[in-house]
């Protein structure tokens, strides 16, 4: 059956069921609930109205509802009919899924008593001591794979005024300047970017330069402050600092990165000891008998 025939047939059946089940609910006298009414069937399998009206959300139009409806619908029937499939085509092995099952369910409930614990026994602290150690001693693990820097970009209307006291605040690292520059920008900027604070992937800003740059080590190198002007627009980046690609990064640029290690270390090795504490309590109380 071809995608185009199957909408239509879906549209019809739902319209149908719809129908259908509106009569019943509007007081006719059947002991059948409607909700129980199948909409379609595959196999031994039906889908009833009830359980197509609880995967279509309220409060949506008419035409929505037939929409997510014809959806349901199919991606049911499609599920039924590989799974008709599957139970002809697989062995009686193959299809034997309840030591998968099990190891599954155990799985998932030892997991989810492991974060209880964590939760409720396990606050790990990951202090600067600890990131800054665990970065010397993996260094090398956290070379730059893309140039960094930290600064601030201005693209302005010609026109814009007192654009050489903006020069001068632009280049600054002092909290005032960085102030009035956003005051400015504000107020004037065509485009306004501020990465003083924190350390960024160049690349972010390099689509805002009115030139393209093919060589960006050297760019990076060659400028500490760049201006370019079109018939519109006065360019400025400040370049406070940089890093570039290959060379280790700052430890305050992969930080994060760290602290979920470090994170995920603590928690594992709280595991591990209350997994080992679980074992010896059991062998001393008899829970666990080596035959």
């Amino acid at each position: 059956m071809n995608i185009f025939f199957f909408n239509i047939v879906c549209r019809v059946v739902i319209v149908i069921s719809l129908t259908i089940s509106a009569i019943y609910l509007s007081g006719c006298n059947v002991d059948e609930d409607p909700m129980d009414k199948p909409v379609v069937t595959v196999g031994n399998s039906s889908l009833t109205i009830g359980e197509l009206k609880s995967a279509i959300p309220e409060n949506i139009s008419h035409s929505d509802s037939v929409a997510v409806a014809e959806d349901y619908i199919g991606r049911w029937v499609q599920t039924k009919l590989f799974l008709l499939q599957a139970e002809s085509n697989l062995t009686q092995e193959e299809k034997d899924v309840e030591r998968l099952l099990d190891e599954y369910r155990t799985s998932l409930l030892v997991h989810m008593y492991q974060q209880k614990l964590l939760q409720q026994k396990h606050a790990p602290l990951i202090t600067t001591r600890d990131i800054e150690n665990y970065y010397e001693e993996m260094k090398d693990n956290f070379t730059l794979q893309e140039n960094i820097f930290k600064g601030v970009f201005l693209k302005i209307p010609l026109d814009a005024p007192n654009q050489n006291i903006v020069k001068e605040w632009a280049q600054s690292d002092m909290n005032e300047d960085l102030i009035n520059i956003e005051a400015y920008a504000i107020q004037y900027a065509n485009t306004y970017e501020q990465y003083t604070n924190r350390w960024i992937p160049f690349n972010r800003v390099i689509h805002l330069l009115p030139q393209s740059v093919n060589n960006v080590s050297s760019f990076l190198r060659r400028y500490s402050f760049y201006e370019y002007s079109d018939s519109q627009y006065n360019y400025y980046l400040a370049i406070h600092n940089f890093v570039l690609a290959g060379d280790y990064a700052p430890v305050s640029y992969v930080e994060d990165r760290i602290k979920a290690i470090l994170l995920n270390k603590k928690r594992k090795d709280f595991i591990d000891k209350m997994s080992k504490e679980l074992y010896e309590e059991a062998l001393q109380n008899k829970i666990v008998n080596f035959h």
